[in-house]
C-alpha cells in the first residue's frame, strides 16, 4: 500500500498516476478543504504527530510514502522523514518546479531575518503574498507598519487572521490574475512571499514588483530530509514507484528511442565538455518540460569527439526495439554554428516526402530532434555541434516496421512524440499511421486502402494494381483511431479490407477489435441473421461456431448472401459516421484473398 501527503497541486497529479494502476492507496490531509476526485485512494484527513503517522504506516502496512505536500509545511515534512526513517520506508518526494535564483529577489531563511530587512530598508507599507499561516510570525512588523495580507476566501483563514488579531480591513482575498491590480491599488513599499514555485505562481506574483523597481523578499524554501528521493513530474513518479514498489503497476512504463538516443546525447556531451567524465545517469527534457534521468551503459573517445549508449527500454509494451543499443557520437565543429544531425548505422535514409524531414537525411523525427537539441543547448549555448546516432541492429529492426513503406531505408527512426512509451498504447501505431497517410498525401494519392495487417493488404494490392504501395496502411485493430485520423487529415477517397472475424466485432460497433478487449458474439451474429432472414440451418451453424470464418463454408450460399450483406451494412454504418467528408468503401475479404461483400454493394461492378 502507498500512503500520499498532498493537499496541493501536486498531490492531485500523484492521485491521478496512481489511479492507472486501478489499486488502492491513502492520500492524507491535514485539512478536508481540498476537493478532489480519485478513483482507487482512500481520503485521510486530520494532522498526524509522529507516535499516530508511525502507527497509520505500521497498521495498513504502507510500503513507499509519496510526500507531495506544500514545500512549507515542515513540520510535517520532519514528521515524515522522522517515521519512515525508522520504519525504513522509502519516501518520494514529488517537488515543484523553482524559479533560478538570480539575485533579483532578496532571500531571507526565516521571518526573523525578514522582519529585520524590511526594518533595515526601511519598509513603511508592506503587501504580503505569504498566506495565512504567516501572520502570525510576521506580528512584531505589521502591529508597527501599514501591511496588507493577501489569504485564502475560505473560513479557516479567517479564523487564523482574527486569532493573531490581525485588523481586517487589511485583509485581501486571493483571485486568480489579479496580481498587477492589487499591486497599482496597495502600491506597497515592499512586497514579500515564499519560494512557491511554478505552482504557487512565484513569478506571476512578483512581476508587478520587479517591474516597479520595489523589492522582494522571498523566504527560502525549508530543507527536506536527506533520505527523501526526488521526481519533478508524472513520468519520473511512475518510473519511480515502479523501482520502489514494483508490483503496484501491473504494466510498466518505457522510453521512447528518442529519449534513449536524448539521454546518449547528453552524456557524450557531457564527457566531451568534462575532459571524459563518464555519466552514469543522463538528464534528459521531455516535451511535457519534464526532467527525467536514463542511465547510460558506455561513454568513449572517437577520433573528434565521444560518443554514448544507452539502451532502449520499452517496459512491457511489444516494442521491436527493446533492449536495442543506441549510440550517440557528438563532435563540436567550426563548418556550421548550428546542430546537425548525421546518419549512422542502423538509423534510416529518408527518401520520400511527407515526412517532414530532409530527403536523403536521417529518419530522425522532429520531437527527438528537438530534444536533443535542448539538452545540447543548455550545456554548450552557441557554437557548431555535429550529433551522429547509430544502433548496430537498426537495418535488421527496420523489416519488422513500418519505415519501408514510409520510404525509409537502411534502418529504423528515431521516434517519439512525448518521449514515453506506454504500454501496450496505441499512441505509436496510429501516429505511424499519420506518417503513413503524410507521404501518401505528398505524393499526389487521393486514395488509401486501410487493412487489418500483411494478409489482407497482399490480397488488397492485387485488387488495386494502379495504386502505390504507400497508399496500403496497415490499422491493426485500431479500426476507430485510424479512420477518426484520416477524417482530421482529409483523405478524399478511403478503402476499407476486413476479414470477417474483424468485421463480425465492428459490425457490433467495436471499433478495437483486439481479443483483449472484445471476443466474437454469437447472440450479435444471430441477430443479424434473423434479420437478413437466414434459415434455421443458419442458426444451428452459428451455434457450433469457433471462428467466424466457419461461416465461409458452413452457410449455404442463399444464408451467405443474406448474412455477409448484412455484415457489411452494419459495418459501414459503424465506420462511416467516423469519416464524414470522405468516400468510404468497404470491402469484405475471405480466406483466399477475395473480395466477396462490399459496400456499396455494387462497387465491384462499378470497377
Amino acid at each position: 500500500m502507498i500512503l500520499i501527503f498532498g493537499g496541493t497541486t501536486e498531490g492531485r497529479i500523484v492521485c491521478g498516476v496512481l489511479d492507472e494502476s486501478g489499486k488502492e492507496y491513502y492520500y492524507s490531509t491535514k485539512g478536508a478543504f481540498q476537493e478532489l476526485e480519485m478513483v482507487h485512494g482512500k481520503r485521510v484527513s486530520g494532522a498526524m504527530t509522529h507516535e499516530v503517522m508511525r502507527q497509520f504506516i505500521t497498521e495498513q502496512e504502507i510500503q513507499l510514502v509519496i510526500d507531495a505536500a506544500h514545500p512549507f509545511a515542515a513540520v510535517l515534512h520532519k514528521t515524515i522523514g522522522e517515521v519512515t526513517a525508522e520504519l525504513g520506508i522509502p519516501v518520494i518526494r514529488y517537488e515543484r518546479r523553482y524559479s533560478e535564483r538570480t539575485g533579483q529577489v532578496i532571500e531571507c531563511a526565516s521571518y526573523e531575518e525578514m522582519i529585520a530587512k524590511l526594518e533595515a530598508q526601511p519598509c513603511h507599507r508592506l503587501l504580503a503574498l505569504t498566506g495565512v499561516n504567516t501572520i502570525a510570525p510576521l506580528k512584531p512588523f505589521w502591529s508597527r507598519h501599514e501591511s496588507y495580507f493577501r489569504i485564502l476566501d475560505r473560513e479557516d483563514s479567517r479564523e487564523k487572521a482574527e486569532a493573531a488579531g490581525f485588523p481586517f480591513d487589511h485583509i485581501v482575498y486571493f483571485q486568480p490574475g489579479e496580481d498587477q491590480e492589487l499591486f497599482d491599488r496597495i502600491q506597497p513599499d515592499a512586497v514579500i512571499t515564499k519560494e512557491s514555485g511554478e505552482s504557487g505562481f512565484f513569478d506571476e506574483k512578483i512581476a508587478p514588483a520587479l517591474a516597479a523597481g520595489v523589492p522582494v523578499y522571498m523566504i527560502t524554501r525549508p530543507a527536506l530530509p536527506e533520505h527523501y528521493q526526488y521526481v519533478y513530474g508524472p513520468v519520473g513518479l511512475r518510473k519511480a514507484v515502479q523501482r520502489l514498489a514494483p508490483d503496484f503497476f501491473p504494466l510498466k512504463t518505457g522510453f521512447t528511442t528518442g529519449s534513449t538516443a536524448t539521454a546518449a546525447t547528453m552524456a557524450a556531451l557531457h564527457a566531451l565538455l568534462h575532459d571524459g567524465e563518464a555519466l552514469e545517469q543522463a538528464t534528459i527534457i521531455l516535451p511535457s518540460g519534464e526532467e527525467v534521468e536514463l542511465p547510460v551503459e558506455l561513454v568513449e573517445p572517437t577520433e573528434r569527439g565521444y560518443r554514448a549508449r544507452a539502451r532502449k527500454y520499452s517496459g512491457d509494451d511489444p516494442d521491436v526495439t527493446h533492449l536495442a543499443e543506441i549510440y550517440s557520437e557528438v563532435v563540436l565543429t567550426e563548418e556550421h554554428s548550428g546542430i546537425r544531425f548525421l546518419q549512422g548505422e542502423g538509423v534510416g535514409r529518408v527518401t520520400l516526402p511527407g515526412l517532414g524531414l530532409e530527403i536523403g537525411g536521417p529518419a530522425i523525427n522532429r520531437v527527438p530532434r528537438s530534444m536533443m537539441e535542448a539538452v545540447v543547448r543548455r550545456a554548450y549555448p552557441v557554437g557548431g555541434v555535429d550529433i551522429t546516432i547509430s544502433i548496430p541492429t537498426g537495418r535488421e529492426l527496420a523489416v519488422k516496421t513500418f519505415n519501408p513503406r514510409l520510404g525509409i531505408l537502411d534502418g529504423i527512426s528515431i521516434v517519439g512524440t512525448s518521449g514515453v512509451v506506454k504500454p501496450f498504447s496505441s499512441e505509436a501505431f496510429i501516429a505511424s499511421i499519420v506518417r503513413q497517410v503524410d507521404v501518401a498525401l505528398a505524393l499526389g494519392a487521393d486514395t488509401v486502402v486501410i487493412n487489418s495487417g500483411a494478409k489482407s493488404e497482399k490480397y488488397l494490392k492485387g485488387a488495386f494494381p494502379e495504386l502505390p504501395f504507400q497508399s496500403f496502411i496497415q490499422y491493426g485493430n485500431f479500426i476507430g483511431e485510424t479512420l477518426e485520423k484520416l477524417s482530421t487529415l482529409s483523405v478524399p477517397k478511403v478503402y476499407m479490407g476486413i476479414m470477417l472475424g474483424k468485421a463480425v466485432k465492428l459490425a457490433e460497433g467495436n471499433m478495437d477489435t483486439h481479443s483483449r478487449k472484445v471476443v466474437m458474439n454469437k447472440e450479435f451474429i444471430h441477430r443479424m441473421a434473423e434479420e437478413a432472414g437466414c434459415s434455421e440451418a443458419a442458426h444451428s451453424l452459428i451455434d457450433g461456431l469457433t471462428l467466424a470464418r466457419e461461416l465461409w463454408n458452413g452457410l449455404s450460399p442463399e444464408d451467405l448472401d443474406r448474412l455477409m450483406l448484412r455484415v457489411v451494412d452494419a459495418c459501414y454504418e459503424a465506420s462511416s459516421r467516423l469519416v464524414p467528408d470522405s468516400e468510404l468503401s468497404l470491402l469484405l475479404i475471405d480466406d483466399e484473398g477475395n473480395i466477396r461483400y462490399t459496400y456499396p454493394h455494387d462497387f465491384l461492378s462499378q470497377r
